[in-house]
C-alpha cells in the first residue's frame, strides 16, 4: 500500500482527475442560482450535474477527496526519494571500478607523456572551467578524479514535488472544507427563505472565524453591513465579519451606449480595534485588504430607491389610488404583493434610425405582483412615454416566467403626454354600468332605431355589451372564436363584419364621451389626433388581456438611492499557493536547465607516461552533453595521443 501511494501511476491518475475537473469548472459556470442552472440545461440534466456536484466543482467531496489523495501521494513519494536524492546529491561516485566506467556510452582513453602529477594539475584547471565540483581517490600510484555538475537538477525534483504539496494544501484550506466537514456533521445548514437577516437561523451563520469564505453584499450610500452572503447550492449562508464596512459614496460613469464605463465606492473599515477608521477608494481590479480580508468592487444595482407610484385598476368599481414602495421590500398592492426587484434611473438604447447615435428612454422599474398562491407575473414598466412612429405610446412588459422575454402592452397618450385618457377610456369598458348606458344610446341612435320596437332596441343594446365584454375579456380573437363556434363557415365573414361594424359605433361613441369629459367639443369633426388616438386605444384593448395584472403601475416620481456590490473573500490557502507556484517554477527550472553530468578521469602510470581514462554519464539534454564531452576530451588531447 504504502508504495502505491507513492506510485508514479497514482499521481499521474490523480492529475488527471484534476486537470478534467478544472475543465468542467471551467466550462460550467460555478455558484450560479440553481434556477439558471435549471433554465440552461433543463431538468433532467441540471438534476445529474448536481447530484454530481459540477455546479461548485472546487468545493465538491469528491474533489476536495482528489486533492487529500494527492497530498498522501506526493508526500509519500518524497519520503520515499528525499534520503536517496540527497545520498545522490553528496556521492561523487569516487569509487567507481575501472570496469563499471568501461560499460559507459561516454567513454575514451589516452596516453599523455607527462606524469600522474603533472596531469593532475591541468585536469583539475580544465574541470574548474567547465564548472565541474570534483573528488580524488588514489590508489597507490593510480589516480582517480570523480567529478559532477548541475546537482540541482536532483533538487528540483524535491521542489516540485513540495510545491504540488504545498499548492494542494492551499486549494484544501480556500476550498471549503470546514464548512462541508460541517455540513457533514448537521452544524450547517443552507437557508433557503427569503428573510431578514436579522432572521435567518443560527444554523445557516458561520462566524467570523470562518477560515475561508467568498461572500457578496449590497450595501446602498450611506449604509453599512457587518455581514455578507455566501450563495451555497440552492440557497445561501450568512457569513458574519468581524468589521463594519460604510460606504461614504459610490459613482459611476457610463459610455454613451449607456453601458457602465467605471464605477467605484468610498468605504470605511469601522473596526474597533483601529484607533480611527480605516478610508479607501476601491473600483474594479483595485480592491482593499484589510486583516486578511480582501474587499473587491464587483457590482452596483439599486440600495432601495423610493418610488411614488399612481395605481390605474385594471377591473371596474376599484378607484385609482397613490402608492409608495421601496426597491427590494414588499407593499401591499391590489389584493397582490408588490415586489421590486429592480430601479434603472435611465435606459439608453440605439436609435431606431441605424445611426450611431442612443436615445435614453427615461427611468423604468422592474417588479413582480405575487398571488396569494405564490405564483407571480414580472413586469417592467417605463415611466416615460416612447416615440413610436411619430406617436407616443407607454410601454410596459409582462412575463410569466422568468425564461420567457418580455411581451410590451403599448397604451397611446394623450396630447399632453399622459396616460390619463386611454386609462378612462379602458376603466369605462370595463365599468358594466357605462356600457349600459352607451350601448342603449347608440342602438338609439341608428337609421332603424325610429322603426324599432323597445324591446328590440333593449335587444341591440345587450348585444353590444355583450361584445364589448367578450372585447375586454380576449380582443377580436375571442369575439372571432365565438363566431366560429356558433356559425357555419359560409356566414363567418359576413358576421364578422357586422360584428366589428356594430363593436366600433359602440367603442367610438363611448370614446367621444371621454372626450366631452375632457371638456373637448365633441360636435365638431375630430383632429387627426384624437382619430389617431382612437385608433391606437382600441388596438391597445385589443392585446390588454394578455397584460394580466390586477392593476398597473404608473412611476410618477421618484428618490433614486444607489448601492454597492462587494465581494469579501478571505482566501489564507492563496499564501500557500502563490510560493508554491514559485517553488514549481523553481523545481521546473532545476529539472530541465541544471541536468546532472558527472565525469571519472583514471590516470594510471605507464614508465614514464601516464594512461587516461576518460567517462561521462548525463541524465537528461545527452545532446549538450555530447558536445561538452567532445570538447572535454579535445582540450585533454591537445598534448596527447590515442592509445
Amino acid at each position: 500500500m504504502f508504495r502505491f501511494l507513492g506510485s508514479m501511476n497514482l499521481a499521474i491518475t490523480l492529475l488527471v482527475a484534476i486537470a478534467i475537473a478544472a475543465v468542467i469548472g471551467t466550462v460550467v459556470r460555478q455558484n450560479q442560482p440553481y434556477p439558471d442552472y435549471v433554465l440552461k440545461f433543463g431538468p433532467f440534466w441540471f438534476e445529474l450535474f448536481k447530484s454530481l456536484d459540477l455546479f461548485n466543482v472546487y468545493s465538491s467531496a469528491w474533489f476536495l477527496t482528489i486533492l487529500g489523495f494527492l497530498v498522501l501521494s506526493t508526500s509519500v513519494c518524497v519520503y520515499r526519494n528525499l534520503p536517496r536524492i540527497l545520498r545522490d546529491v553528496n556521492d561523487y561516485r569516487e569509487h567507481s571500478q575501472r570496469n563499471a566506467l568501461l560499460k559507459l556510452e561516454h567513454r575514451v582513453q589516452l596516453e599523455t607523456a607527462g606524469s600522474v602529477r603533472d596531469n593532475l594539475t591541468v585536469i583539475a584547471a580544465l574541470l574548474k572551467a567547465h564548472r565541474y565540483n570534483f573528488r580524488q581517490r588514489s590508489d597507490g600510484v593510480d589516480v582517480l578524479i570523480a567529478a559532477k555538475k548541475g546537482s540541482g537538477g536532483r533538487l528540483g525534483y524535491i521542489f516540485s514535488h513540495a510545491a504540488i504539496i504545498v499548492i494542494c494544501i492551499g486549494g484544501l484550506m480556500d476550498g471549503n472544507l470546514p464548512l462541508k466537514i460541517a455540513e457533514w456533521r448537521g452544524k450547517i445548514a443552507v437557508e433557503t427563505r427569503r428573510i431578514p437577516a436579522g432572521e435567518i437561523p443560527p444554523i445557516s451563520t458561520l462566524s467570523a472565524a470562518n477560515l475561508s469564505f467568498r461572500a457578496n453584499v449590497d450595501i446602498a450610500e450611506g449604509g453599512q453591513a457587518d455581514l455578507a452572503f455566501i450563495d451555497y447550492k440552492n440557497g445561501y449562508l450568512l457569513q458574519k465579519l468581524p468589521f463594519a464596512i460604510y460606504v461614504d459614496d459610490f459613482r459611476i460613469e457610463h459610455y454613451p451606449s449607456g453601458q457602465p464605463k467605471s464605477f467605484e465606492s468610498d468605504l470605511v473599515i469601522i473596526d474597533p480595534a483601529l484607533s480611527e477608521p480605516l478610508k479607501q477608494t476601491i473600483s474594479v481590479n483595485h480592491p482593499l485588504t484589510y486583516q486578511g480580508y480582501t474587499i473587491y468592487q464587483n457590482s452596483f444595482g439599486d440600495g432601495g430607491s423610493r418610488l411614488n407610484l399612481k395605481a390605474w385598476p385594471m377591473s371596474a368599481n376599484q378607484l385609482v389610488a397613490d402608492l409608495q414602495a421601496t426597491v427590494k421590500q414588499f407593499t401591499q398592492a391590489g389584493g397582490q404583493q408588490l415586489e421590486i426587484s429592480d430601479f434603472r434611473p435611465f435606459n439608453v438604447n440605439p436609435a431606431p434610425s441605424g445611426d450611431k447615435k442612443f436615445i435614453s428612454l427615461g427611468p423604468s422599474f422592474q417588479y413582480k405582483l405575487r398571488r396569494p398562491d405564490g405564483t407571480a407575473n414580472e413586469y417592467l414598466t417605463y415611466m416615460q412615454p416612447i416615440l413610436q412612429e411619430g406617436r407616443w405610446f407607454y410601454l410596459s412588459g409582462m412575463r410569466a416566467k422568468v425564461s420567457e422575454p418580455f411581451n410590451y402592452w403599448f397604451m397611446p397618450a394623450d396630447s399632453e403626454k399622459r396616460l390619463s385618457r386611454f386609462m378612462a377610456f379602458y376603466q369605462a369598458l370595463r365599468n358594466p354600468e357605462v356600457i349600459k348606458t352607451i350601448a342603449m344610446k347608440t342602438a338609439a341612435s341608428t337609421e332603424n332605431s325610429k322603426q324599432s320596437s323597445d324591446q328590440e332596441r333593449l335587444a341591440v343594446a345587450q348585444f353590444m355589451q355583450s361584445l364589448a365584454g367578450q372585447f375586454v375579456e380576449g380582443g377580436y380573437e375571442k369575439i372571432s372564436a365565438g363566431i366560429d363556434q356558433s356559425l357555419e363557415e359560409g356566414r363567418r365573414q359576413e358576421i364578422s363584419q357586422v360584428y366589428v361594424t356594430v363593436l366600433q359605433r359602440l367603442l367610438k361613441n363611448l370614446y367621444l364621451e371621454i372626450l366631452r369629459d375632457e371638456g373637448i367639443d365633441t360636435g365638431k369633426s375630430l383632429t387627426e389626433f384624437d382619430t389617431q388616438f382612437f385608433s391606437d386605444a382600441v388596438e391597445a384593448v385589443n392585446l390588454a388581456h394578455f397584460y394580466n395584472a390586477p392593476l398597473f403601475l404608473e412611476l410618477k416620481s421618484f428618490q433614486h438611492i444607489e448601492a454597492t456590490g462587494l465581494q469579501i473573500t478571505r482566501s489564507p490557502g492563496k499564501w500557500l499557493v502563490f510560493p508554491g507556484c514559485l517553488l514549481l517554477v523553481v523545481g521546473v527550472f532545476c529539472m530541465f536547465y541544471l541536468p546532472q553530468r558527472r565525469l571519472w578521469i583514471l590516470l594510471e602510470a605507464r614508465g614514464t607516461g601516464t594512461a587516461m581514462l576518460l567517462a561521462g554519464s548525463a541524465l537528461r539534454n545527452r545532446y549538450d552533453f555530447d558536445k561538452e564531452f567532445e570538447l572535454i576530451k579535445q582540450q585533454l588531447t591537445q598534448n596527447a595521443t590515442f592509445a
